[in-house]
């Protein structure tokens, strides 16, 4: 007699098995041998990078922080860019940081001070991933 599971075609992995799943795994419907209706256009790598991403810019602080650096060719000191966002060293340090990580700014060090530009790569790249949204 068959499984509830086995008369619907539903397979069930062994219990020692581990299930994942990443584009080359959906191509193909392991029992049909179908090609699914809808493909996930982004790993799950590609997924959590871009919403860091994403994270990293929907804070009112670090926009203001971006739209600062973007407007001055050169890069600007990190004690301007406190003086202008008129909140504490610690807290624009902590913004800062959360930028650099994502790689949307970098710094040079020029003594006691960092001087801080954009990355206007990975702003091409935010770009392109909001454009491919629309």
């Amino acid at each position: 007699m068959l499984s509830a599971n086995e008369t619907i075609g539903v397979r069930t992995p062994p219990s020692n098995s581990k299930i994942t799943m990443d584009r080359e795994d959906m191509l193909f419907d392991e029992p049909t041998k179908c090609a699914p209706k809808f493909l996930p256009p982004l790993t799950n790598e590609e997924a959590l990078m871009q919403a860091r991403l994403l994270k990293a810019l929907a804070d009112p602080t670090r926009l203001r922080i971006l739209s600062l650096l973007s407007r001055h060719q050169e890069q600007v000191c990190v004690y301007d860019i406190v003086a202008t966002c008129r909140q504490e060293q610690p807290t624009i340090s902590h913004h800062l940081r959360i930028l650099r990580e994502v790689g949307l700014v970098d710094f040079n060090k020029k003594g006691l001070w960092a001087y801080y530009y954009i990355c206007h790569e990975v702003l091409d790249r935010v770009r392109e991933m909001i454009t491919d949204l629309a």
